[in-house]
């Protein structure tokens, strides 16, 4: 049995790699003929040269009107920071790895779940919204919400891209960890790129009700009406075992994660690939921190993956969010740096070891204002943010909007944002950061389309 299972994981790296080289289509999708939902047309000003080709990890990717990759958001790709040892996010990894692994236990005496933290990041939209049943409008389509290398392919915005996948190729237990791009605001807690654990359990009929007083009379499926409460095709009985499993799943690695006597509560939310769906909270520090996403998945997903027979559940949870609040990191930029002075901190002998980060010395900020009024049409906020992020780099902490004004006789709209400036490593001048700023202002213009209020 051992053998078999390292044979079947070694099967399904290679099913996915050859996934990888092409578009990753469901059957019904293929068969129907249709198109995977392209993104809404590009902006006026977005990056991505139309007639030109982006090479990323080895490939190639030719551009058209919809890609919007930024240099800065590029440079991030392959680093990986989840699989480089004693990085406080590959801690985080491991720590939730060696509580599966020992946790959970296959009747072979080999883990019951897999783990794949090595998966490419390129995927199609498809794999990214269509098989997760995200409608077609729902706004994290939007070029201002995701990264598209063109109108087939894109920067996942989640590790759940991989699931139909996984799910095909057979597996149904299994963790995958990987960085995970989304187009956001600045501050100290966001960051274009970051990482992402996802998991996955199916349940047989027998596994669900084995144990289970009257078990063999009790069904997962049935045909109904949804309600808050479960899905159309599942039984009440199977909704609610499902959900006890999910919750108590996720208590067990969170008391690991954070010592006994942990307070939880959970909030009913939406995702559109799970119903019930639902937000887990602690009570950390005297606040209810949101720590994860998780709820029992849609069976039409699990169906159209080839798992008919089954019933499950996912989470989704991010590495940054619980290392900032385990090792108390205030910046999420900090994941970023080769300081010694921060990495030296998390050179532990034992990956469970308590480790509170020591701050560095915290530099002055610069801090410079930027008005200017917006183009007629096709701006988003999360455009100029990009170009910040690009041309200032990790020397910007953060973006704040300060200021809108209409003016009463052309209706047109202005914005000032203040953006604050601080090297993470030494004290910068304001002649410095002046270099910058104007270089900002003028990629606004020529760029984005704004006329300036300098």
């Amino acid at each position: 049995m051992v053998c078999w299972a390292l044979r079947r994981a070694a099967q399904v790296r290679v099913h996915l790699a050859r996934k990888a080289s092409g578009v990753c289509r469901g059957p019904e999708h293929q068969a129907s003929g249709a198109r995977p939902t392209a993104p809404e047309p590009a902006a006026r000003g977005a990056p991505g040269a139309l007639g030109g080709t982006v090479e990323l990890l080895g490939k190639s990717y030719p551009q058209d009107g919809y890609s919007n990759l930024s240099r800065k958001v590029l440079s991030r790709v392959g680093r990986n920071l989840h699989n480089r040892p004693h990085h406080p996010l590959w801690l985080i990894k491991e720590r939730v790895k060696q509580h599966f692994y020992s946790r959970y236990v296959a009747r072979s005496g080999t883990p019951l779940f897999s783990v794949y933290d090595d998966l490419s990041p390129v995927v199609t939209t498809w794999q990214n919204f269509d098989s997760l049943l995200v409608p077609a409008d729902h706004p994290s389509r939007k070029k201002g919400d995701s990264y598209y290398l063109n109108a087939t392919h894109m920067l996942r915005a989640h590790t759940s891209a991989h699931q139909w996948d996984l799910l095909r190729a057979g597996l149904d237990a299994f963790l995958v960890v990987g960085d995970v791009y989304r187009r956001d605001q600045i501050d100290a807690q966001h960051h274009p790129v970051f990482h992402q654990l996802e998991a996955v359990r199916l349940f047989s009929r027998h596994q669900l009700f084995a144990g289970v007083k009257d078990g063999e009379n009790l069904q997962l499926f049935e045909q109904s009406s949804r309600s808050a409460r479960k899905q159309e095709t599942h039984t009440l009985e199977a909704t609610k075992l499902v959900e006890f499993d999910l919750k108590q799943t996720l208590t067990r690695l969170m008391t690991h994660l954070f010592g006994d006597g942990l307070d939880i509560r959970w909030v009913d939310c939406y995702f559109p690939f799970t119903h019930p769906s639902f937000e887990m909270e602690i009570s950390f520090h005297g606040e209810w921190l949101e720590i994860l996403g998780c709820g029992v998945m849609e069976q039409q997903l699990v169906n159209s993956a080839g798992a008919e027979d089954q019933i499950g559940w996912a989470f989704g949870l991010g590495l940054e969010r619980l290392a900032m609040v385990l090792y108390d990191i205030p910046d999420i930029r900090l994941f970023w740096s080769e300081d010694e002075r921060f990495l030296k901190q998390f050179c532990v002998q034992d990956i469970n070891q308590k480790v509170k980060f020591q701050p560095l010395s915290k530099y002055p900020a610069v801090i410079n204002d930027i008005s200017f009024w917006l183009p007629r049409e096709n701006y988003t906020e999360n455009d100029f943010y990009d170009l910040v992020r690009t041309i200032g780099g990790d020397l910007v902490e953060k973006v704040d909007l300060i200021d809108k004004f209409e003016h009463p006789k052309t209706h047109r709209t202005s914005h000032c944002y203040r953006i604050t400036y601080r090297h993470m490593e030494r004290t910068m001048s304001q002649r410095e950061v002046g270099r910058v700023h104007q270089a900002v202002q003028e990629a606004a213009v020529r760029l984005l389309g704004v006329e300036g209020r300098f």
